[in-house]
């Protein structure tokens, strides 16, 4: 298990927190893939989304919970939780002053040069925007 996986795991909360996407290109590989909807691949399609959302939450901050490295040291996981207040746009919602937190759980993959290759993403998104004013609370009439 290389300690450097689980720092580059707490990088990726610390660039996103810092709102200095060109720090992106530190870590994420030319060929990245992201399974995210909203993501683009490359560099310049985790800095726009990323860029997108602080953007929309001027104040978020990301705080990674748990970072483990696979037994073959290919994958990392990352549990990270995002906090902010909703004073922008954020991806087409307009601002609303709501604050929100939600949860993420990343499997990053490098490759040989200790960089993200791809990221898969499992994240409570539609907790998000409810808990912003873009869509009603479940069970609740739009």
């Amino acid at each position: 298990m290389s300690t450097d996986h689980v720092k580059l795991g707490h990088l990726f909360a610390e660039i996103v927190s810092g709102h200095d996407v060109s720090r992106f290109d530190e870590i994420v590989a030319p060929g990245y893939v992201n399974h995210n909807p909203f993501a683009e691949p490359g560099p310049e399609g985790v800095k726009k989304v990323f860029g997108a959302i602080i953007a929309g939450v001027p104040d978020l901050k990301v705080f990674a919970e748990d970072v483990f490295v696979s037994a073959d040291g290919t994958r990392v996981l990352g549990r990270y939780r995002y906090e902010g207040t909703h004073t922008g746009n954020f991806l087409g919602y307009p601002a609303t002053g709501n604050a929100f937190a939600m949860r993420s759980i990343d499997i990053f993959g490098w490759s040989r040069t200790d960089v993200l290759s791809s990221t898969g993403t499992s994240s409570t998104h539609l907790d998000s925007f409810s808990q912003v004013g873009a869509v009603p609370p479940l069970g609740q009439p739009s």
